[in-house]
């Protein structure tokens, strides 16, 4: 019996740290504020889905640094110290680097490990995959699908519809109620003909 105890605990560490074990706490910049105004962004859109291809340097300008380690330094947030961990408005989650809309929020759930999870993207191409093998770990990397910004993983132990969980990085969503957009569209000018 002890041989399959000590084989069941290894495997509950293993899926603890799949989440957790690329932090790298000495390089997460602390105090940081999350710019959500975009002034310095060009490229931040929430609908433009032409692909965004900028040098390290000009990334740098643009980004706060917290997003920056994030984004471009393939860097992870502390377990449940995002917002987003158990945020639970109605709306739209979006690239803080780029604004590409990645998951709606009806696709959220608490999966516990310490970082937003959904189960689901918002469509085929809002998210990329990337064989992951660091730390000596067979992980699956997502990125956004517009500016390759780093995200954070997908595991396939979500729950139905999809069977699976995108463990993403709170400090690289924005989000946006659902009240917001709906407000935004009526005061929008219509056209009368």
């Amino acid at each position: 019996m002890k041989p399959f105890y000590s084989i069941f605990l290894i495997q509950i560490m293993v899926c603890l740290q799949q989440c957790s074990y690329s932090q790298n706490q000495g390089h997460s910049p602390k105090n940081s504020i999350m710019d959500t105004t975009k002034k310095d962004n060009p490229v931040y859109s929430n609908t433009d889905s032409s692909t965004v291809n900028l040098t390290e340097e000009e990334w740098k300008k643009i980004l706060s640094a917290d997003i920056y380690y994030i984004a471009r330094q393939k860097g992870t947030e502390r377990p449940w110290t995002s917002k987003f961990e158990s945020f639970k408005e109605p709306g739209t989650y979006y690239c803080a680097a780029c604004g590409n809309p990645l998951f709606k929020s009806d696709t959220k759930f608490e999966s516990g490990c310490g970082w937003p999870s959904f189960y689901e993207p918002i469509s085929k191409t809002s998210i990329t995959y990337l064989p992951d093998s660091t730390h000596g770990m067979q992980r699956v990397e997502t990125q956004c699908g517009r500016c390759k910004a780093h995200l954070g993983h997908v595991f396939e132990d979500g729950p139905p519809p999809t069977g699976l969980r995108y463990c993403i990085n709170g400090v690289i969503l924005d989000f946006k109620k659902a009240e917001e957009a709906d407000k935004k569209y009526r005061e929008k000018p219509q056209n009368n003909k």
